[in-house]
């Protein structure tokens, strides 16, 4: 922090967790926060905001685990503030509902430290819309009660039973004592009720039901995190339904919006998109960096997949930046700086700048990169590529680069190790002299993503992608460490889908086949490849 920079902590609120919902100011915040302290259930993709060298620090609360007490987290708020200008408490929801900001800004204020608090979108609002019911209505519902089940017995049920929409968060564990008081306080078994688990999430899963059935209808399912909505407006859902969405003979409540009975089964939000979608009956596994953006994710949700991820790479700083810090020193002996990756894009630039560098030096040596994304991180940072090879290939770099290579000088920044060593070596043997240093070092995760597994285990997936030769190799090597020895008969039915030939090479080698590949080398790509795969 420079010299008399008085530190801000910032009570921000994310909304349903991720970067759809959030709001401008939040997004703003977290690009240049300095300590980001979140809580359980943040999605990655808000991580994914902060700078390289923010720390982050996990102080999530989940019911049933072991979890830190609030003095504690209080405790940490404060010191995190030590030598930092602009500090981030990232909550769900909206800082002020159901959370214990109240006590986290009394610490703040013991200890001289300013503080602004940042409003988000509460599930208790967001969640229902995501479900298409609406909290009030002209004539079933004037009125709508949030209410908290944590501790379910202290709820004087008898005051919100004859409300008219009630809508409960931390109520996963407590249903059955929800359902037991509303019923004892004389509230009609008919009534409607819903639970949104994952509300907004691709994940997204909706129960309906009346109180007199939706025991049975949520037996041995997994129902947190959810929020429950009860009420008759519940019923208006069947005709607020997207017009993409279409209900079979199992997500109907009634043909009317009177009659509701022990027979209705759940309504899942992943099940009811129109099949006319090309991947609709699909769940596909996505291998990825643990930083990574769901963008791919979101493409293949566009065509109604339904998503698993499982990060099978983690990047990281190299072990020595000497190296990199070298080469930036002499940026203007080069003639042409390769990129080759978007995370080289962003660790040179990043490093670039904590040096102190003036962005002016690069004028005189021009950019080449490969592919649609490693352009669009190069664009974000103010420049323009002089070079883009027509094949989102490394290896279409060579054959069609602009100029002659004899005698140019080419700065390579790339992973510290495991990367081909074909680029280089053909850029030397045309001529160039190749100062080739490690920007970044990537790794395989210690253990395998359990949700992944348990989908890959119970016969969820039936598709999986791969979009480089290091995503294979760390499937391959997380997928053998947890089901072995039974994985091979486990892939024997999943569609295996590459981004390009290398990573195709990689997939015939370890897991004996590939079944789709990209005729384009892109994300893009490669979700037309598997439409097409499926299509045809």
């Amino acid at each position: 922090m420079e010299k008399g920079m008085e530190c801000i902590v910032y009570l921000l609120g994310c909304g349903c967790g991720t970067v759809d919902y959030l709001t401008v100011k939040g997004y703003e915040l977290l690009k240049r926060a300095n300590v980001v302290v979140f809580d359980a259930l943040i999605d990655q993709d808000l991580l994914d905001l902060l700078p390289l060298d923010c720390d982050r620090i996990d102080v999530g609360k989940r019911g049933g685990q072991p979890s830190l007490k609030q003095p504690e987290i209080d405790r940490i708020l404060v010191n995190a503030c030590v030598g930092k200008a602009c500090v981030i408490r990232l909550k769900t929801g909206d800082p002020f509902i159901f959370g214990r900001t109240t006590s986290e800004i009394q610490a703040l204020k013991d200890a001289g430290i300013n503080y602004e608090v940042i409003p988000g979108i509460s599930s208790a609002i967001a969640a229902p819309l995501f479900a298409s019911i609406p909290l009030t209505d002209a004539v079933l519902s004037r009125s709508f009660t949030v209410l908290s089940a944590h501790e379910p017995d202290t709820i004087d049920w008898a005051i919100f039973a004859p409300l008219d929409t009630l809508v409960i968060l931390m109520g996963a564990r407590s249903l059955p004592q929800i359902v037991s008081a509303l019923v004892r306080q004389e509230r009609s078994t008919e009534t409607a009720i819903a639970i949104i688990r994952w509300a907004g999430q691709p994940e997204q899963r909706v129960w309906v039901g009346t109180l007199g059935s939706i025991m049975q209808i949520t037996k041995g399912e997994s129902l947190s995190p959810c929020i429950i909505v009860i009420g008759e407006v519940v019923r208006l859902r069947e005709f607020l339904l997207p017009l993409d969405r279409v209900q079979d003979s199992s997500d109907l409540l009634s043909n009317t919006t009177s009659n509701l009975d022990s027979s209705d089964l759940y309504l899942s939000d992943n099940s009811t998109l129109l099949m006319t979608k090309s991947l609709s009956a699909h769940t596909v596994l996505v291998t990825r960096s643990v930083e990574q953006s769901t963008t791919f994710s979101n493409l293949l949700i566009e065509q109604g997949a339904k998503i698993v991820e499982m990060p099978t790479l983690e990047i990281f700083p190299p072990s020595d930046w000497g190296e990199l810090d070298q080469a930036i020193a002499e940026i203007q002996t080069y003639d042409w700086l390769v990129l080759t990756s978007a995370n080289a894009v962003d660790y040179f630039f990043s490093r670039f700048i904590l040096q102190g560098r003036d962005l002016r030096t690069l004028a005189n040596c021009k950019i080449a990169v490969v592919g649609k994304k490693t352009a669009k991180s190069l664009k974000a940072r103010g420049f323009t590529p002089d070079f883009t090879p027509p094949e989102f290939i490394a290896d279409s770099l060579i054959d069609h680069f602009p100029t002659s290579l004899v005698g140019l000088k080419l700065l390579f920044p790339r992973v510290e190790s495991g990367g081909r060593e074909l680029l280089v070596k053909s850029f030397s043997n045309a001529g160039a002299i190749v100062c080739e240093v490690a920007a970044y070092q990537s790794g395989c995760p210690t253990t395998a993503d359990p949700v992944a597994i348990d989908a890959l285990k119970s016969g969820q997936i039936t598709i999986v992608t791969f979009a480089s030769s290091k995503t294979v190799q760390h499937f391959y090597q997380l997928v053998q460490s947890a089901i072995e020895p039974d994985w091979p008969a486990i892939l024997k039915n999943i569609c295996i889908a590459s981004i390009g030939p290398q990573t195709s090479k990689t997939c015939q080698e370890l897991l004996g086949r590939v079944d789709v590949e990209a005729t384009e080398y892109t994300l893009e790509g490669l979700v037309d490849g598997i439409v097409r795969s499926v299509q045809s």
